[in-house]
């Protein structure tokens, strides 16, 4: 019996030993793509400022129609939800985030009685809420990974379709956002209409060659610092920076979304690994144990057995004690 539990515990620490060489190889590989991850960040984050700077000096221009593409609606009837999230597993509790923070937000438009329209990035996103009976409008899968800009390009034209059209009035996006190596924070935020720069506290920091800046009067109004002359008008420009601009909100997003996805699986991968460890060490000592019980139990044979044979000495054939003589 003890044999036999030896041989099962010996199987065991094998598996569990291949186990973990595959998941100190995936905490490796997710260490080496998070810097890489960081530095697109990094390099992307000029065309977003950029990108901003524009948009708000537009919106100074003409007011009036940056009213109906900048700022909250007033009332939403119609929303689109975005939820970003992996094609993979096995990042820790990255992909459970994002699912708990979208259905809070699409239960909350819900039970104000607002129609929403879901859109998902990400293979796990799409079979978790069609599993739980959610209608995905449309799905984008193979692109958590390492997301391109084209990739940003066909997310942004199928939510910005839509609220182009007239069918929905805000296009929220569901996303983890990468702070640090050490601190990933799932947020949900307007993509559409955009947020209105004039209304953050990056919104007039605007300088060297890039278009004139803002800063605040006496009497709370924006006070043009320049002049800028804009061809085509203000208006028309800012149709056609506000689908660029969701473009970019889109690609930063993904960006941050794949370096917060590499961060998590490699906490998971490691924390893994050490379990690993842990139950090595455990059934290593389990079968220590069995194996000394074995041993101890065959040396008792052994003593019982030459015991018996000396004892089986003194006696003869037909079981009779031979005396020694006087």
């Amino acid at each position: 019996m003890a044999g036999g539990q030896e041989r099962i515990l010996r199987r065991r620490i094998r598996s569990i030993q291949s186990t973990k060489k595959i998941t100190k190889a995936m905490e490796l590989i997710a260490a080496s793509q998070i810097v890489r991850a960081q530095g697109r960040i990094a390099a992307s984050r000029p065309y977003q400022d950029g990108m901003a700077r524009i948009v708000l000096e537009t919106a100074i221009g003409d007011p009036a129609a940056a009213g109906n593409l900048l700022g909250t609606p007033e009332k939403v009837e119609r929303l689109a939800l975005l939820a970003v999230a992996a094609d993979r597993g096995l990042c820790g509790g990255y992909n459970t985030s994002v699912y708990r923070t979208a259905e809070r937000l699409m239960g909350r438009a819900r039970t104000d009685g607002i129609d929403v329209r879901l859109f998902t990035v990400g293979k796990k996103a799409q079979n978790y809420f069609r599993y739980r009976g959610q209608a995905v409008e449309r799905s984008f899968l193979g692109m958590s990974d390492r997301p391109s800009f084209e990739d940003a390009r066909a997310v942004a034209a199928a939510v910005l379709t839509p609220f182009v059209d007239g069918q929905v009035d805000q296009v929220m996006i569901v996303s983890t956002r990468f702070l640090s190596a050490g601190m990933q924070v799932v947020e949900e935020r307007q993509l559409l209409p955009l947020e209105d720069p004039r209304e953050g506290s990056g919104g007039g920091e605007a300088a060297g060659d890039g278009p004139a800046p803002a800063s605040k009067g006496t009497d709370g109004d924006e006070v043009r610092l320049g002049y800028t002359e804009f061809e085509p008008d203000a208006a028309t420009l800012l149709e056609t920076l506000a689908p660029r601009a969701a473009e970019t909100a889109i690609f930063a997003a993904l960006l941050e979304a794949a370096a917060s996805e590499l961060t998590a699986r490699q906490r998971a991968m490691a924390a893994a690994t050490e379990n690993a460890e842990e139950l090595i060490k455990k059934y290593s000592r389990i079968m220590n144990r069995a194996r000394q019980d074995t041993i101890t139990t065959e040396i008792m044979e052994i003593v019982g057995g030459a015991e018996a044979l000396r004892a089986g000495a003194d006696t003869d054939e037909g079981g009779l004690v031979i005396e020694a003589g006087v």
